[in-house]
């Protein structure tokens, strides 16, 4: 591809060299450079891409993009932006022939719920049959295809190049989660999205690495609706004045209360031995009743946002129907069904505040126990043992503490430490680190009425020891535990 091609759209300085030359190749990782590439020098929180433009040119790049003047041979072609981040992002988008203009891209963006909602529209748009892409937390999916996951939302290169991939087979819709971090730097530039979606928004991800104050992670989150042409937000998230104080898009609401456009009443809460889920009434710019196959009040939100979406997509009220009475997303909320009579769940619940909103939405179904498992991750901020040992205790009626990924830690330290948590309410507790030998004693204790949540793991098939990932996916050790009491 020309050069002059790549950077039609951009705002740029071409300090020497040509824009009539082939480029062979678009890169941003200096190790991946060949022949007659372009080279993108990122600044990072631990290297900078320029110090590695020596690296590239050895190896035969044709042309470097950089935020401040270097020094090269004349030959090579030298272009300066202001941001090399948003550079890569319309740099990819051109490169791969702008694939998201030939789709219909659906952003979802909010502290919780957003695998969730994801996965909700990408049900109900494949049940009306349109053949949906997606990219989020769990995985990537493209027609057959799935791709783990390693970031919520990928390096826009990758953004553009899955784009692509959906195009070339045949998909006319993507659905993709939005992280603060992915709008920070720049991930998700290069492109308008058709429409974006605002779950909700709590203090989170407030630290170093992340987001230096809440003011910078409201405003990151509210640059989705700066980028989109129609916005659909939680009437009744907090700040959502704040997050959509500059937006740019024809902003539509749902909820629960009077003021939101597409709104929820009458919602009622199903419990049923081995099944939780909530029902409720549309009105506002729809009416109709609903059933969806996830518990929570959560739940009522995520549904209404894929409603809100699909309503947009002239999506059949049949087709919403059935796929939200039959949806279940893998890790959040994921009822598993056992022979017992109580009910078993399966949750990515992993820090304080997601365990303390399950475990409360849990008890608004009245169970006769909610019989909590989880362990914490080895490596990480002691206080999220504490206060997830908090948690528990105090509203769970018992917690077995158990191992996640003790990383490079002793797991009876982690556990330790978790216990200093339990400590703090009254809640009982049992201490069983072999995770399987746990769910079994959960399971082995569980009663008609009583919840059994599996906490941590969520989507996740492994175990990090030492830094080794041994398989483990609970599923497979709930059939385990099944199978091996039948004999």
């Amino acid at each position: 591809m020309k050069l002059i091609d790549l950077v039609f759209r951009m705002n740029y300085t071409l300090v020497q060299g040509s824009l009539d030359s082939d480029i062979s190749e678009l890169v941003y990782d200096s190790r991946k450079a060949v022949p007659g590439c372009i080279f993108i020098c990122m600044p990072g929180a631990v290297t900078d891409g320029h110090q590695y433009i020596p690296d590239v040119l050895a190896k035969g790049a044709a042309a470097v993009v950089v935020e401040h003047p270097v020094e090269v041979p004349e030959e090579v072609t030298v272009i300066e932006v202001e941001n090399a981040r948003l550079a890569l992002a319309e740099l990819s988008a051109a490169w791969f022939g702008h694939p998201a203009e030939k789709l219909t891209t659906i952003g979802v963006t909010g502290t919780k719920g957003k695998t969730t909602t994801t996965y909700m529209i990408k049900g109900i748009l494949e049940k009306s049959g349109l053949p949906t892409g997606l990219i989020g937390t769990i995985e990537v999916i493209i027609g057959d295809k799935h791709i783990h996951a390693v970031n919520t939302t990928p390096e826009s290169y990758l953004v553009q190049q899955y784009f692509a991939e959906m195009v070339d087979a045949g998909l006319k819709y993507v659905v993709m989660e939005v992280s603060s971090q992915a709008l920070k730097l720049d991930r998700v530039s290069g492109f308008t999205y058709d429409y974006g979606i605002f779950t909700n928004l709590e203090p989170d991800h407030i630290g170093p690495g992340e987001h230096e104050s809440m003011e910078e992670y409201i405003a990151c989150k509210g640059l989705l609706f700066q980028r989109c042409k129609i916005g659909l937000a939680n009437a009744e998230a907090d700040y959502l004045e704040q997050v959509m104080a500059d937006h740019t898009c024809q902003l539509e609401t749902f909820g629960m209360g009077e003021n939101a456009d597409l709104r929820a009443v009458n919602v009622q809460r199903i419990h049923q031995p081995g099944y939780l889920g909530v029902s409720y009434d549309l009105t506002g710019l729809e009416n109709y009743a609903v059933r969806v196959d996830i518990p929570g009040d959560f739940t009522v939100y995520n549904s209404l946002a894929a409603i809100a979406l699909c309503r947009h997509l002239g999506v059949s009220r049949e087709n919403v129907l059935a796929a939200l009475d039959t949806i279940q997303v893998k890790g959040r909320l994921e009822i598993y069904p056992t022979p017992g009579q109580y009910t078993m769940m399966i949750d990515y619940a992993h820090n304080a505040m997601s365990l303390e909103a399950l475990l409360t939405n849990i008890r608004a179904y009245g169970p006769k126990r909610i019989i909590c498992l989880f362990g914490c991750g080895g490596n990480r901020a002691k206080s999220r043992r504490y206060e997830m040992g908090e948690a528990s205790s105090r509203l769970a009626d018992l917690t077995v503490v158990t191992s996640d990924n003790p990383r490079f830690e002793e797991p009876m330290d982690i556990i330790n430490d978790i216990l200093t948590g339990v400590a703090k309410a009254d809640g009982a507790y049992v201490t069983i680190p072999d995770r399987k030998e746990a769910i079994a004693y959960c399971m082995s204790i569980g009663q008609a009425g009583d919840i059994i949540i599996l906490a941590g793991k969520g989507h996740e098939d492994y175990q990090e020891i030492r830094g080794v990932k041994y398989p483990m996916d609970e599923r497979v050790l709930v059939e385990e535990i099944i199978q091996e009491a039948k004999q």
